[in-house]
């Protein structure tokens, strides 16, 4: 069994191989052509990948949720209450574009493959994020994606819902193509068995209150933490590579906010990622992100290439 170099370390650290190991022959259910599917832009994801890094964790969360479901049995028979459906809600974290909305769509396809009658929502923050005529009311365009920049109350509303066993919660929905929310339009989440959150900043433990009344926060509401993790000159690369990519495509869109940056050269562009990912970006990594790894249940750690090299699980 791999050890942590660090045994006052709170993880287990296993390279990829060991990783893999771990998968103990579960079946990968997916095909190539839905893997391709569910890859984000500018992201490669090989079936060799999945198989070796998500099947694992995949199996991991199963055996996590088939523990809570005991516990949360034993208390209720302690209680003497009946049961009643509550989802497992996984939260994955991390930077933009280090991989995230992949490493989610990958992991609920493969969630979903455990049985026949498990539901496996998604949900992504940037649908909580204020409207954007909210926020240049608020002088926060430059700091949209930092957690001032979000509904929190709708935010906790809504998992508050969830985690109560409530039928057909709304979660708002976003467009990357409009750069806002999409009035009237909600993703319905009706009891699903599991529900992963993903966000840049799901993990922030909630602040200390001024006046002695704690709240639940955002991460509360986690059985289950990912953090997806990559050196931080690799993610920008990542960021002005997917930057590039837009531009010729969904930039071209009359409707895209971006619009104006497809008909700049090459040169131009990557000179406007660089100035955004170094303004906005980045700052919201270094201030609000990275200082949320080490509260992840695991770590996945990407390489140049946005293969997994190294996964962290934190010890019980």
């Amino acid at each position: 069994m791999p050890q942590s170099k660090n045994l006052n370390s709170p993880y287990i650290i296993f390279s990829k191989e060991e990783w893999a190991d771990l998968g103990f022959g579960a079946t990968l259910n997916l095909t190539e052509n839905e893997i391709i599917e569910l890859r984000g832009l500018n992201e490669p994801m090989s079936i060799d990948e999945v198989r070796d890094v998500y099947l694992p964790i995949s199996r991991l969360l199963n055996l996590y949720i088939s523990g809570t479901e005991k516990l949360f049995e034993a208390t209720n028979l302690f209680l003497g209450k009946k049961n009643f459906k509550v989802p497992f809600i996984i939260g994955i974290g991390g930077s933009v574009a280090v991989g995230k909305s992949t490493t989610s769509r990958i992991l609920q396809a493969l969630l979903s493959k455990w049985s026949d009658n498990i539901t496996v929502s998604l949900v992504n923050t940037d649908g909580f994020l204020m409207s954007n005529n909210n926020l240049e009311k608020r002088s926060l365009m430059e700091r949209k994606g930092f957690p001032e920049s979000y509904n929190l109350t709708l935010l906790l509303d809504f998992l508050n819902s969830v985690k109560s066993g409530k039928s057909n919660v709304k979660a708002p929905v976003y467009s990357h193509l409009l750069y806002d929310n999409v009035p009237g339009e909600f993703i319905n989440v009706n009891k699903p068995d599991i529900l992963i959150i993903e966000g840049l900043n799901v993990l922030q433990p909630a602040p200390l209150p001024r006046d002695g009344n704690a709240i639940p926060y955002v991460s509360d509401f986690f059985d289950f933490s990912i953090f997806v993790d990559a050196d931080e000159k690799n993610i920008k690369n990542w960021y002005i590579q997917r930057f590039l990519k837009l531009k010729s495509t969904a930039f071209r869109e009359e409707k895209s906010y971006f619009n104006k940056y497809s008909y700049l050269s090459d040169e131009e562009a990557a000179n406007v990622a660089i100035s955004l990912w170094e303004k906005i970006n980045y700052v919201n990594l270094i201030e609000n992100i990275l200082p949320t790894r080490q509260r992840a249940n695991l770590i996945l750690r990407k390489s140049e290439n946005h293969s997994v090299n190294q996964i962290s699980l934190r010890k019980l």
